[in-house]
């Protein structure tokens, strides 16, 4: 097991309790969630939704996606405000993880599991 990744959750983890002592309301103050209720699961789609918006403030730096475009900006995008925002969408997604009651390990044992899955529709043909 990777122990930065172990680290990512508990620093989640640490600003999650700090955001609930600072800013009452902002996070549950039971975790994890029970994703049976649909105030639990309006807060999931919230964390997510957020998370998406950070990846859509990381995909403004990229000025050279569309196909149709005929110029080019030659400008490269800020490098480290791509990797803030996406950094931002970690953090959302990571609060999705730990609200939801998944931990560093569960995460890590379902990334290799779905890589299976993909090497092997790679292998064949998928």
């Amino acid at each position: 097991m990777n122990c930065n990744l172990a680290k990512m959750f508990l620093l989640r983890q640490q600003f999650i309790d700090e955001m609930r002592e600072y800013h009452p309301g902002s996070y549950p103050a039971k975790l994890p969630l029970d994703l049976r209720q649909k105030e639990s699961q309006q807060i999931c789609r919230d964390l997510a939704l957020r998370g998406v918006e950070e990846m859509f403030e990381a995909l403004q730096h990229l000025k050279n996606w569309k196909p149709h475009r005929m110029t080019e900006f030659n400008e490269a995008p800020d490098r480290e405000e791509f990797l803030e925002e996406i950094v931002d969408a970690l953090n959302y997604f990571f609060s999705l993880l730990i609200a939801s009651g998944f931990d560093e390990k569960d995460l890590y044992e379902a990334y290799e599991k779905k890589h299976e899955i993909i090497m092997n529709r790679l292998k064949e043909g998928y």
